[in-house]
């Protein structure tokens, strides 16, 4: 098979917007008409959406001059944070690596996400626009609230379709724009964030959370040393925070966003990742051999054949990704009361998942 190649960034035409104030319906007009649609934006207005934490979203409602034909009467627009914090680890490569996974990777694959319109970023990765489907009346899950076993079932079969796509694909290494995985940075990472969690919810955290999480501090790397293969495409943040759930009958059931964490890794690091931290434990133990069947099943559909103890052990190891994304996203960016109270929450669930599935003898 031919290897892969990809296209180069370089300076947008139209150029790249970071404040949702300045789009104009000029720049909308050019984006819409490379995107193929012959048609004048003659007005807009604009209001936030979403719960972002490391960039900022905008629905843009278009008025257009005649027949839109099929344009879009709405578009998401996505940008960087306004928060320093947040916009500094954006900065870091994350906003390039969701900018060129819609614009390089996205139509080849069988996951559901939005289509894009237009994606750009600048060649130091501090500034990028994103132009997305407005994927309304679709309904954002809520990662403290949780989400029934049927949501989470349709967002493992969603997951799937990144998975299977690439499974095992030597040529997923080439993409220089993406993370090959994690690496030994992640230890001194983990083991420097982990006492200013603690200490940051001291009171507020059981007594299991809290060993679980030094546990992970202790066996970090060892847990990188034993992750297991193949290696496919890893969404790296795959919660009900970044997924939209269908209200309508006849609409794909899930979409999935927020693709500034994708990498390289075992998939079982998705599936542990939302099914440990998208609902209570009670929740999780009940449905947790059901959900992990459905996933399989949805896999072998892909062309990849796992057996029920393969997808299982892919996610008892899996299970420290709750506790890697909730210290280090939790200390990367601005503080909110939301973001502590889902935190809190994230940090909880995994530990009785990582406890219940007894994956610390894993890396003690």
């Amino acid at each position: 098979m031919e290897r892969a190649t990809f296209a180069r960034v370089r300076v947008p035409d139209p150029p790249i917007v970071v404040d949702p104030a300045d789009v104009t319906p000029a720049w909308l007009t050019e984006v819409l008409q490379a995107a193929g649609h012959d048609v004048q934006v003659v007005s807009l207005r604009h209001e936030p959406v979403g719960t972002g934490q490391m960039a900022h979203n905008e629905r843009f409602f278009l008025s257009y001059d005649g027949d839109a034909g099929g344009a879009p009467s709405t578009l998401v627009g996505k940008f960087p944070s306004p928060d320093e914090a947040s916009r500094n680890a954006g900065s870091s490569g994350v906003y390039r690596t969701e900018v060129r996974f819609y614009t390089e990777l996205a139509g080849e694959l069988a996951i559901r996400v939005p289509n894009c319109f237009y994606g750009a970023v600048s060649e130091d990765s501090s500034e990028f626009t994103l132009l997305l489907e407005d994927m309304a009346p679709n309904r954002q899950g809520d990662q403290i609230d949780g989400a029934a076993p049927g949501q989470i079932e349709a967002a493992l079969v969603n997951l799937a379709g990144l998975h299977g796509p690439r499974w095992g694909d030597a040529r997923l290494a080439d993409i220089e724009w993406m993370a090959g995985g994690l690496t030994e940075i992640a230890v001194p990472l983990v083991q420097g964030v982990t006492p200013a969690f603690l200490e940051r919810f001291s009171g507020r955290l059981s007594k299991h959370a809290q060993r679980v999480l030094q546990g992970f501090s202790a066996g970090i790397e060892r847990w990188l040393e034993t992750m297991p293969g193949p290696a496919t495409l890893v969404h790296g943040d795959y919660r009900l925070d970044n997924l939209l759930f269908a209200t309508r009958p006849g609409d794909a059931p899930v979409a999935a966003v927020d693709w500034q964490t994708l990498s390289l890794g075992p998939g079982g690091r998705d599936t542990a990742y939302l099914l440990g931290n998208g609902c209570a434990p009670s929740v999780r133990r009940a449905c947790e051999g059901r959900l992990l069947e459905a996933y399989a099943k949805a896999l072998a559909r892909h062309g990849i054949a796992r057996s029920a103890a393969e997808v299982l052990e892919d996610y008892r190891h899996g299970s420290f990704q709750g506790p890697l994304v909730t210290m280090l996203g939790c200390m990367a960016v601005g503080r909110t009361a939301r973001g502590d109270a889902m935190f809190l929450a994230m940090a909880e669930r995994s530990a009785a998942q990582i406890l219940d599935l007894e994956a610390l003898d894993l890396i003690l």
